[in-house]
């Protein structure tokens, strides 16, 4: 599997923040944003990643990332040069994408907790077509929505609707099949002149050929495209680290615990990681950052 980190648009509700630095590269606590969906997708198994960004990011993120090579991954990156729509993204990563499946993450998007490493690693075995995640929400009229009936399977995706039939928002990690690539490039864009993520997603519905996994209670999820939801992700941030001695999001934390770099790589990096990241737990233990399980 592949993975996609989308770090680009023009993240308007930021402004002005966003006219001096790209969304993704704002801080969450004492990380870039970018950090936490690059930790994920590295626990989880990715060793190939392309960043999509801005034509005027691009540097500052291989500044930041590089290659991947002191994470022991690949990075590649690509250039959306105008806000096109997420499902658009597929169609600049077909090349890196190749034939093989794909996991999709927007790059604003925030997840942790105990419970998230098994639901995760569950729905990467048991992923066919597409696999959504949800998680309950108050105000889901913000999001996308899913409806599920009373045997749990999705019946329906509603985007930002102003009555929502559940309180099941989807978040921004998106499983899918190759299939993904012929789709999105067959969508017809929207109103806005964009092609829409969810629409992507409806094909798959009318198909039978998705699932939805709701995140549980203990699962945190933070849509950070906000100045309130981004000083609510910092805060949380600080409060969990402060409390675990445990570094989240840290991109060569992560590598380290799952076996891809050593020690001495990890001690290399200590100057531009932060300080929570530099004394790692042994790998063997497993027992902090954003996946607790040990991986097989």
């Amino acid at each position: 599997m592949r993975g996609i980190i989308l770090a680009g648009g023009s993240a308007t509700r930021l402004r002005p923040l966003t006219l001096v630095s790209s969304k993704q590269l704002l801080p969450v606590y004492d990380k870039p944003m970018v950090y936490y969906p690059l930790s994920l997708l590295i626990e989880l198994g990715l060793r190939q990643i392309l960043v999509i960004s801005t034509p005027e990011h691009r540097d500052q993120y291989e500044r930041l990332l590089g290659d991947g090579g002191r994470f022991g991954i690949r990075l590649e990156y690509a250039v959306q040069d105008h806000p096109r729509g997420l499902a658009h993204a597929l169609l600049l990563a077909r090349p890196f994408v190749g034939d093989g499946p794909i996991c999709l993450a927007l790059g604003d998007n925030l997840f942790h907790g105990p419970g998230l490493p098994g639901r995760l690693r569950g729905a990467l075995r048991r992923h066919r077509g597409c696999t959504l995640f949800s998680r309950k929400v108050a105000a889901p009229e913000q999001y996308g929505v899913a409806t599920v009936d009373a045997r749990g399977r999705i019946t329906g995706l509603e985007e930002k609707p102003e009555r929502p039939r559940s309180s099941l928002a989807v978040t921004g990690l998106y499983l899918y099949d190759n299939d993904a690539l012929h789709k999105a490039a067959a969508l017809t864009p929207s109103p806005r002149g964009e092609l829409e993520i969810t629409d992507l997603n409806r094909s798959y519905v009318g198909e039978g050929r998705a699932t939805l996994v709701e995140l549980g209670d203990d699962t945190v999820w933070f849509d950070t495209g906000t100045p309130d939801s981004l000083l609510d992700a910092a805060q949380y941030i600080r409060l969990q680290q402060q409390m675990q001695s445990e570094p989240i999001g840290s991109p060569a934390d992560s590598a380290y615990r799952a076996g891809l770099i050593d020690r001495d790589a990890l001690e290399r990096q200590a100057p531009v990681l932060p300080l929570h990241a530099r004394a790692p737990a042994d790998p063997a233990g497993h027992r902090h950052g954003l996946l607790t399980e040990p991986q097989p």
